[in-house]
């Protein structure tokens, strides 16, 4: 009894886990697509410093240059064309060689950004109580998502192509899709703008626009995935 017994259950574990084929006829394969648009977006960052003995007069001084730049730049503001607003504001002091605080340091900063170039670069060229301290150009949000939507599905169709084409070289009418992955990366974007160079400009500008040229902004998508063919 015992060992009749013994052969049924063997007979029953191999019921329950049959041998399960390996897949074959697997094939990993990945196509990329790229476009480059221009720039629609630019954003100018303009700053000051002050210095001096006093905390309060300092920042006074900072606020004083901040407002004159506000009053000049608010007027021209329209949403999505040209957005006005105010950056880093920061006051900190300086320490001499004893380690006592000798004086105070502080710099603030006006963003102006948008899609209309010629607005910002006149409005930017107006002000003078702030410096020009960096010049960058990106694409808007709306242009990013449209940018990258229209490269993922060229990019997907690139894949599909490539993967009929293999299977048809492989001597196979079809293929299915067994892994899928997707990647993408953008290039493009604004420089500083050295502060040197900076002041030169304010001082030779004399209320003339800031001179501007967007560059572009690549995107590139690549599609890896596996395939088996059928």
């Amino acid at each position: 009894m015992a060992l009749g017994t013994a052969g049924i259950s063997g007979v029953a574990l191999a019921q329950v886990a049959p041998m399960t084929p390996e897949p074959a006829n697997i094939v990993n394969i990945s196509a990329s697509g790229f476009l480059e648009v221009p720039q629609d977006w630019l954003r100018m960052s303009l700053n000051t410093t002050k210095e001096g003995a006093d905390a309060a007069a300092v920042q006074a001084q900072l606020k004083t240059a901040l407002d004159a730049a506000l009053a000049q730049a608010k007027p021209a503001a329209q949403p999505q064309q040209m957005d006005v607003r105010t950056g880093q504001f920061s006051l900190y002091p300086r320490y001499g060689s004893n380690g006592k605080i000798t004086g105070w340091q502080g710099t603030t900063e006006l963003v102006i950004e948008g899609r209309d170039f010629a607005r910002i670069s006149t409005t930017a060229g107006k002000i003078q109580s702030l410096t020009l301290g960096h010049v960058g150009f990106s694409l808007s949000r709306e242009a990013q998502q449209k940018l990258e939507s229209d490269v993922q599905a060229l990019a997907i169709e690139r894949f599909k192509a490539r993967a009929n084409d293999v299977a048809k070289g492989f001597g196979f009418t079809a293929y299915t899709l067994r892994e899928l992955s997707i990647s993408s990366a953008d290039q493009g974007g604004g420089q500083p703008y050295p502060r040197a160079m900076a002041m030169q400009a304010k001082a030779a500008m004399a209320d003339a626009p800031v001179a501007v040229e967007p560059g572009k902004s690549t995107v590139n998508v690549t599609v890896s995935g596996a395939i088996q063919l059928r």
